[in-house]
């Protein structure tokens, strides 16, 4: 497995967000990026996930909620990637997916894309 430390890590998940077109940026609302060590026991493959309700399915209820959380986990994508740049690669991949989901693109069209 790759070293890398979490503030290495991070700086790859800040480097990621810097790269999503700022057009797309300002349309993202009430969401937060966190990096973890580990997905919760169960899927250890886990590289990202998207927690929240996706722009298209917010009505006119979805006022005073806390933010959507997409989570971006260290272990799993240093454990399946073999050189440092494999390491950036996953992880803008990974990001550009989990904000995907927050825009209400499905894993299947995802795929598709070559984000999957």
């Amino acid at each position: 497995m790759l070293e890398m430390t979490r503030e290495q890590f991070e700086e790859l998940v800040s480097q990621a967000l810097d790269r999503i077109p700022p057009e797309l940026m300002r349309l993202m609302d009430n969401v937060a990026v966190f990096v973890e060590d580990e997905p919760e026991p169960g899927d250890p493959d886990l590289l990202g996930l998207y927690e929240g309700t996706p722009l298209t399915d917010r009505g006119e209820w979805y006022a005073g909620v806390l933010p959507d959380r997409i989570t971006i986990y260290r272990g799993p994508t240093l454990r399946m990637c073999e050189t440092h740049e494999d390491v950036v690669a996953e992880t803008e991949i990974t990001v550009v997916h989990e904000i995907a989901h927050h825009f209400g693109i499905d894993d299947e069209r995802l795929h598709a894309l070559g984000y999957g």
